[in-house]
């Protein structure tokens, strides 16, 4: 059951085996970042013929029907065969419904009341929220690196995350509602990030993954038969594209996209992968662009590029200075013998 994450460049690895592991990380969560900026494509493709909710409770059913015999296979490999204690039976509900379901849900229901400008807006906080979270829960810095990161971040992003500046409302009660549960899923998601990473000391990324959907889907199914039952009554008349849809939110979305970032969040801290979520919107951007023929502006692009660069200075570059820094420690008291 104990899963030991492993050290992104050991003490013995060479500086440039250090900097090429760090700029995997990178790559792996630019990857992430750009699955998770086309789920708007696809959850509009798959709401053809059901509603928001079964359209997120769907392919994360189909999501956990794939991770169970790969987990299940897994800990028969490695003999690990008790389950786990009640208290991280617990850490994982909390982690799927404070989490994942507050996240989903926040999202979808709050766009019904509020313009889709605030939520653009919104959802900029996520990687602050993330560091206050990491610092209040894992006791993680912020350095001058990381400062400068995210300044460099919100600049770029600000520059093509489709924030309206002229359509932002908070005036009436309905709107104020919109926010607050856009905000809460903007919460949800930023504590299931780092919460997760705790979890990851015992645990591998796919059991994390699957015991937290266990909770997600308990929590979202009496949720769905009341608010959307006619959605599933219907299931068997979605089209081939509707299911092509679901098929790739639950293989990309749910599944690949979150192993990915589960996995780097072993090596890097819950700030360092939180910081890459500022790629959604640039990422959104440019598949708006390609899939949609909305019109791409050299400001726009030159925001993302922008974005790009704070997170491999954040991730790679501080991670690179880090492992040279204790590389130099522990090769001073050999020096000294």
């Amino acid at each position: 059951m104990t899963f030991q994450a492993a050290e992104a460049g050991g003490v013995g690895q060479p500086p440039t085996n250090h900097f090429l592991s760090h700029v995997r990380d990178w790559t792996l969560l630019v990857i992430c970042n750009l699955i998770w900026a086309s789920q708007f494509v696809l959850a509009k493709l798959v709401q053809q013929d059901m509603g928001p909710v079964t359209a997120t409770f769907l392919p994360m059913a189909l999501a956990t029907l794939l991770l169970i015999p790969i987990v299940r296979y897994r800990r028969r490999r490695s003999g690990a065969a008790t389950p786990a204690p009640r208290g991280d039976v617990l850490r994982f509900a909390l982690i799927g419904v404070v989490g994942q379901v507050v996240a989903q849900l926040g999202v979808t229901w709050g766009v019904r009341f509020a313009p889709a400008s605030n939520a653009a807006l919104l959802s900029l906080t996520l990687p602050i929220a993330t560091a206050i979270m990491a610092y209040l829960i894992l006791g993680e810095q912020m350095t001058r690196v990381r400062w400068l990161s995210f300044a460099l971040a919100v600049a770029g992003v600000l520059q093509c995350s489709g924030v309206e500046w002229d359509t932002l409302s908070f005036s009436s009660s309905a709107i104020l509602a919109g926010n607050l549960l856009i905000l809460a899923g903007v919460l949800g998601s930023a504590f299931y990030n780092v919460y997760s990473k705790k979890l990851l000391k015992r645990y591998e990324p796919l059991e994390v993954l699957l015991y937290s959907y266990y909770a997600v889907l308990v929590c979202l199914l009496p949720i769905n038969l009341y608010t959307e039952p006619e959605s599933l009554q219907h299931i068997h008349a979605f089209g081939p594209m509707v299911w092509l849809g679901l098929l790739l939110l639950a293989t990309l979305q749910y599944f690949l996209s979150m192993v990915l970032f589960l996995t780097v969040l072993t090596r890097l801290d819950a700030v360092q992968a939180g910081m890459s979520n500022y790629l959604i919107p640039v990422f959104g951007v440019f598949i708006a662009a390609a899939a949609l023929g909305e019109r791409l502006t050299p400001r726009m692009v030159a925001g993302g590029v922008v974005v790009l660069a704070s997170t491999l200075l954040i991730t790679a570059y501080e991670e690179h200075r880090a492992s040279r820094a204790a590389t130099r420690v522990v090769a001073t008291p050999g020096e000294r013998q």
